[in-house]
């Protein structure tokens, strides 16, 4: 892979798939980069099924299961969206060699030195919304020690506010940034919460300015 080409692995959020992320995948391959999109467990055509998924580890498998394929010595750029900020913060603690960069899309962005749970807990309506048969995993993400400074810390984050998102919003948004400020936030302008299906140019740019700032070369 060329220096100047990044490969992008991009995480929906709940409820959705790698479907959603299909505008923005054609625009990434068109620009000449390499782009992975997931499934996480019983979600898309993962074909695990709703009661088979008992834990986040379950959840994240296969982005787990995809960070550790990755040959040693390349690193890819985790985009998460929503409730997928959550599961790409734990791909960089797990894989913090091979994140270059980590980019948040008006999504969960933890903080090292409290539980995740705690950010969810803070917007109780938007957890409502995100919430699944079995619950968001409340009390995966309510042990110490998930994420560390040493690890996930160590790894340059970007946060792409929505302007009008109806789910997470801006107040929200602006607030998860307060409690664990990365690297640069962005701003999408009449932007909602499926910003990659309503404004895909604008965040293909967004993306491919970022990596170009932070992405170190394998």
């Amino acid at each position: 892979m060329g220096d100047d080409v990044k490969h992008f692995v991009l995480v929906h959020g709940v409820c959705h798939g790698s479907w959603c992320w299909y505008r923005l995948i054609a625009l990434l391959k068109q620009a000449g980069h390499r782009v992975t999109a997931l499934d996480l467990g019983a979600c898309g055509i993962n074909p695990k099924q709703l009661n088979e998924i008992t834990s986040v580890w379950d959840y994240v498998h296969p982005l787990m299961e995809f960070m550790a394929s990755l040959p040693q010595g390349e690193s890819v750029i985790l985009v998460g969206h929503s409730y997928a900020g959550l599961c790409i913060s734990l791909a960089m603690e797990s894989f913090p060699e091979k994140v270059s960069l980590g980019v948040f899309v008006t999504a969960y962005m933890p903080d090292f030195k409290s539980p995740p749970l705690t950010l969810i807990q803070e917007d109780l309506e938007l957890a409502k919304v995100l919430m699944r048969p079995n619950g968001l995993f409340m009390e995966d993400f309510s042990k110490e020690g998930m994420l560390t400074e040493e690890k996930y810390g160590s790894i340059d984050r970007v946060f792409i506010v929505c302007e009008e998102d109806e789910v997470m919003k801006e107040d929200f948004q602006r607030l998860i940034i307060e409690d664990s400020p990365p690297k640069e936030v962005i701003l999408i302008r009449e932007a909602g919460h499926m910003v990659m299906l309503s404004k895909p140019s604008e965040l293909c740019q967004r993306l491919l300015e970022v990596a170009g700032r932070y992405h170190r070369l394998s």
